[in-house]
């Protein structure tokens, strides 16, 4: 029998939900046993290759390209769970979303305390860049998304019974420990 197939990627926000997966030490050796991972850093994958049971999102769409991205997930992916506070409520990122686009842009690249050696007063507009969204969107405004594993980061505990749940077909049963942010 096949294992099932899962999918990760990073939209906007700071990897740290992906170190939460590898924060699960030595049963990511029992992970591998369970599943195989296609498009994600884990293995290094770029596109997708096939389709997928599971997909886990972190991060929010800030732009065209995140949207892209998850998207392209919810149609590989036959569940898609959002992990951490970016993918289900826009996180950090989202602080920009009470700001004019273009008044985060002229802090960024001319008026902010660090900038230097802009002169020109150039803010990049290359058609090569993703546009940039009105706010930073959570992933469920854009796609359905499945399941929901808070945090930020999640403990590797919440990821780990989640995935195990989820590729062995078992009730979710995820006890406040590893729920809670004590």
């Amino acid at each position: 029998m096949s294992k099932p197939i899962v999918a990760t990627t990073s939209l906007a926000g700071c990897f740290g939900c992906h170190m939460s997966v590898l924060d699960i030490d030595e049963r990511i050796l029992e992970l591998i046993e369970l599943v195989e991972f296609n498009k994600s850093p884990i293995n290094d994958i770029k596109k997708f290759t096939k389709k997928c049971d599971i997909g886990l999102i972190e991060g929010g769409c800030c732009n065209s390209e995140n949207v892209h991205v998850l998207r392209d997930f919810r149609e590989h992916c036959k569940i898609l769970v959002s992990v951490g506070e970016c993918a289900i409520m826009g996180g950090l990122p989202a602080m920009r979303n009470g700001i004019p686009i273009r008044e985060c842009l002229e802090e960024a690249y001319l008026n902010g305390p660090t900038v230097v050696g802009n002169e020109e007063g150039i803010i990049p507009n290359d058609p090569e860049l993703p546009m940039l969204l009105d706010k930073v969107y959570p992933c469920h405004e854009i796609v359905k998304i499945d399941y929901f594993l808070p945090g930020c980061p999640p403990r590797a505990d919440l990821i780990w019974e989640a995935l195990v749940a989820l590729v062995t077909g078992d009730e979710m049963k995820l006890p406040y420990e590893v729920l809670k942010f004590d």
